[in-house]
């Protein structure tokens, strides 16, 4: 069945009041600028939007926030860096609905394979099972229903529910007559799902050939109702990151904790790493080691930043960072992605935190009423079987950050194996037993140690290993 081509204009214009929106894209890489951008011009008010982050202030649906309003309610994992999603969810002036990454990318999936709800093992024991978390037309967040939960063997799960949208933006390389698509590397990542989980389907393409070869669809035709091309639409790339940047340095306390993580990754390991200093470590990989390094907006098999010659918008690593693709590599969508992260395809998580508590709980993800960065797939990866890594400083402005309990909402709970510190490195035994202290960094002592640390802790006997 051939799809119609039209215009951004003509294929948005029945997109009406009140309407439900899933849109693709993952920052701002592989979003349907030219289709939100028609929006706009609409004036389409009160849309809920469900996207994976809000673009930046002026490109994305970023402009959709932007006076008059246009939408009405987030459902995202990411505020990022979008300075006014931030300040209008701390206001309290728009109704936001923050779900973990890999939360999300499922129950769209959900939504669009006739699955009403599944439970999760992201998330338990955190305030999204106990009462969600969402403002809501005033400053004072206000708690959505509690979540279900269930145990299952020794684990607990809560219970998420499917979304579907009435109407469906994405982004594709291609698209033939038929409605079949293709993606082009990291600019699948939501968009698939996006896609499946909506009633009325528009694809923005950069070209519309006769016929894809049916071994190569990544998105068949029955989930897509219009075409729009699109082929001078600008790309623009948050983070413009180049190799010839390490010339520069590295700041020696960062590199420090770098280097410290990088004696983590074991030869054959496949390891996912946060934004800031975990990426980093990428760059201290002992001699004799090779990892597979995964990004969870779809990437496995990640090489270093691009020449500055070879940079693409299209691909682009979990922090918005430019990279490359080694030997081997593979990509897919966001909900393949956490299937491979929550089904336990990940040897270890290496991943920053504002606090963790002597029980190995993490909080890394909001500071209520001051900042929120939203959850991302942070909460999904500690919920995972992988091995997890913390790597920050031991301090914040004064204040400790390893302490008896976390005062900040948590992003797991007893989840931490290792923390990696400028000072020290301690083990975790999910509260069974005191931390240990298992290394010093050069010429600090066990005292110093312990005037920065919150909790009480155990040092290993014998001679300390320094770093």
């Amino acid at each position: 069945m051939r799809k119609p081509i039209l215009s951004a204009l003509e294929a948005t214009r029945d997109i009406h009041r009140g309407a439900t929106l899933c849109v693709g894209g993952f920052g701002l890489c592989g979003i349907p600028s030219a289709c939100i951008r028609a929006l706009r011009q609409h004036g389409t008010k009160d849309l809920t939007v469900v996207s994976n982050n809000a673009g930046v202030d002026d490109w994305g649906l970023g402009l959709l926030l932007h006076e008059p309003r246009q939408i009405k309610r987030m459902v995202s994992s990411y505020v990022g860096e979008n300075k006014t999603f931030e300040r209008l969810y701390l206001a309290g002036d728009l109704e936001v609905e923050l779900t973990p990454q890999g939360t999300l990318a499922e129950r769209l999936r959900a939504g669009g394979a006739g699955i009403p709800a599944f439970y999760t093992p992201t998330a338990a024991g955190t305030i999204l099972q106990t009462g969600g978390f969402a403002i809501r037309n005033g400053a004072n967040p206000i708690l959505s229903e509690p979540r279900e939960a269930r145990r299952f063997g020794d684990r607990d799960y809560i219970m998420e529910r499917a979304i579907t949208g009435d109407f469906g933006l994405i982004k594709a390389r291609r698209a033939d007559r038929f409605g079949n698509v293709q993606f082009h590397v990291a600019a699948r990542n939501f968009n698939p799902d996006a896609a499946r989980a909506s009633k009325v389907v528009v694809a923005e393409v950069e070209e519309i050939v006769d016929e894809i070869d049916p071994d190569n669809v990544h998105l068949p035709g029955a989930h897509v109702q219009r075409l729009v091309l699109a082929p001078d639409e600008p790309k623009r790339i948050e983070k413009r990151t180049v190799a010839a940047s390490d010339s520069r340095g590295v700041d020696p306390l960062r590199e420090k904790l770098a280097r410290r993580a990088a004696q983590e990754f074991k030869d054959g390991q496949y390891v996912n790493l946060g934004i800031g200093v975990p990426s980093l470590a990428a760059n201290y990989i002992p001699a004799g080691v090779t990892v597979s390094l995964q990004s969870e907006n779809g990437l496995l098999g990640m090489g270093p930043y691009p020449a500055p010659d070879a940079v693409h918008p299209d691909l682009i690593n979990a922090g918005k960072e430019t990279v490359t693709l080694a030997a081997g590599a593979s990509v897919f969508s966001s909900s393949d992605s956490f299937a491979m992260i929550r089904g336990g395809k990940l040897d270890l998580t290496v991943l920053g935190a504002l606090q963790v508590a002597k029980d190995g709980s993490l909080a890394n993800w909001i500071i209520p009423g001051k900042m929120v960065k939203g959850m991302g797939g942070a909460m999904d990866l500690v919920s995972s079987p992988s091995r997890v890594v913390v790597v920050m400083e031991h301090t914040a402005k004064g204040q400790r950050k390893l302490l008896d309990a976390c005062t900040l909402p948590l992003t797991g709970v007893r989840c931490v194996h290792r923390v990696i510190t400028e000072l020290c490195v301690f083990d975790f035994f999910k509260g069974a037993r005191p931390p240990l202290l298992v290394e010093l960094a050069e010429g600090v002592s066990v005292e110093q140690v312990r005037a920065q640390t919150g909790f009480a802790f155990d040092v290993q006997k014998g001679a300390l290993k320094t770093f």
